[in-house]
């Protein structure tokens, strides 16, 4: 139970990171978190615009499976789960079973 929540922290921080705009780019899923900066606006607000040609091309490099695990704490860095996790799908890429919201 302890390195769970050692691990959420850490990925709670990542995202934080990434979101805030830090100064340095962390690597999750084979991207660094610094390029996912032009997904921001598909993932946030109630009704966000398609994701643009930049934003897909990055989900189209990441390893979507290990991002898509991670959708358990994207409500806690202001990312809307249902939106993060249609990506794929609006970039034209199959959706990872990982990716389906149940």
């Amino acid at each position: 139970m302890a390195k769970t929540q050692v691990f959420l922290k850490w990925v709670v921080a990542i995202l934080v990171i990434a979101l805030v705009g830090g100064a340095r780019a962390v690597p999750v899923c084979n991207i660094d978190t610094k390029q996912l900066d032009p997904c921001k606006p598909a993932v946030t607000g109630n009704s966000p615009p398609r994701p643009s040609k930049e934003c897909c091309k990055v989900v189209s490099k990441a390893d979507l499976p290990c991002l898509c695990s991670y959708k358990n704490v994207l409500p806690a860095v202001g990312i809307n789960p249902k939106h993060a996790l249609a990506l794929p799908k609006k970039c034209g890429l199959k959706t990872p079973p990982q990716c389906i919201l149940h």
